[in-house]
C-alpha cells in the first residue's frame, strides 16, 4: 500500500497537497513517536503519520491507548508553528475542537473535555496527545470509529461512532473530515484564537460543573469557570480563581 492510499482511498483527493504529506505505516508502536522521528528528518508542516495498528499507543501521563486494528483511527500531525512556543499549549484545545467538529457531519453531537478529550453522551470517543519539541509540535489522535467492545477497568466509560449510530462508518471519511477541521483550527492559535476559544467553550462539557481534580497528587475541587487564553482551566474555589495547567484526573461531581 502506498503512502497516498489507505484502504483504497486516495488521500490526495483531500486537497492538492495532502497526498504528499501522508506517511502510512501498516503497524507501529506510537504514531507520535514515529512523527517525531520523521519531523527530525525534515517532514513538512502538516505531514500525517497514519497507522492501521498502533501497538504502544499512549495518552496523557503515559496512560495506554488501546484500539483493535481496523476499528479505529490512530494518526499524528506534524505541525511547524509560526507562532511563539508560549502559544503552543493552545494546540490541545484546537485539536479537540477540530475532532468534535469533524464528527458533526456523521450526526454525532460531541463535546470537548479539558484538556484533550472528545466526549459523546458522557463517554470518551477520542483522546489527543500534544507533544512539543524544538521547532515542531506533534498532535496525536486516537479516535474510536468502529470499535464494538472496550476492555474492563477504563478510567472513563468509552464509546465509538459505530456504537452511537448503530452501524459501521467509513474510517476514511472520518479521517478526511477530521483532517479538514484540524487544518483550519490548528491555524487559529494566534490572532484568531478568540474565535477558536469561543467555539471550544460552547462545546465544553465541564463548563458550569463542580469537579474534582488530581493536580500532582493534590486534590482540588471547585466550579469550572472556563478556560484561559493560555489553555488553563479556570477553577472557582472558596479562595478565588485557580488556574490549572495540567491535571492527572478530572471528575464531574454530582
Amino acid at each position: 500500500m502506498s503512502d497516498k492510499e489507505w484502504n483504497g482511498v486516495i488521500l490526495n483527493d483531500l486537497s492538492p497537497e495532502w497526498g504528499e504529506r501522508v506517511i502510512f505505516l501498516p503497524e507501529c508502536g506510537s504514531t507520535n513517536d514515529e512523527a517525531r522521528r520523521f519531523a527530525f528528518k525534515g517532514a513538512s508542516d502538516l505531514s500525517v503519520v497514519l497507522t492501521e495498528h498502533q501497538t504502544s499507543g499512549r495518552g496523557r501521563q503515559g496512560q495506554p491507548w488501546l484500539c483493535p486494528a481496523g476499528e479505529g483511527l490512530a494518526f499524528t500531525l506534524i505541525v511547524r508553528p509560526k507562532e511563539a512556543p508560549t502559544l503552543w499549549s493552545r494546540f490541545a484545545l484546537a485539536a479537540g475542537l477540530a475532532i468534535a467538529e469533524g464528527l458533526d457531519s456523521f450526526g454525532v453531537s460531541s463535546g470537548v473535555k479539558w484538556p484533550n478529550d472528545v466526549w459523546v453522551g458522557g463517554k470518551k470517543i477520542c483522546g489527543i496527545l500534544v507533544e512539543a519539541d524544538s521547532g515542531f509540535v506533534v498532535v496525536g489522535v486516537g479516535l474510536n470509529v468502529n470499535v464494538k467492545a472496550f476492555p474492563n477497568g477504563l478510567s472513563h466509560p468509552a464509546t465509538s461512532l459505530a456504537l452511537e449510530l448503530g452501524e459501521e462508518i467509513s474510517r476514511e471519511e472520518v479521517l478526511i473530515s477530521c483532517l479538514r477541521r484540524l487544518e483550519l483550527r490548528l491555524a487559529q492559535i494566534g490572532s484568531d484564537f478568540e474565535e477558536l476559544l469561543d467555539a471550544w467553550s460552547a462545546r465544553c462539557v465541564l463548563n458550569g460543573n463542580n469537579v474534582r481534580l488530581d493536580v500532582g497528587g493534590i486534590t482540588r475541587t471547585g466550579h469550572v469557570a472556563g478556560v484561559s487564553p493560555q489553555g488553563e482551566l479556570l477553577l472557582q474555589t472558596a479562595t478565588g480563581i485557580e488556574k490549572i495547567l495540567q491535571a492527572n484526573e478530572i471528575r464531574i461531581l454530582d
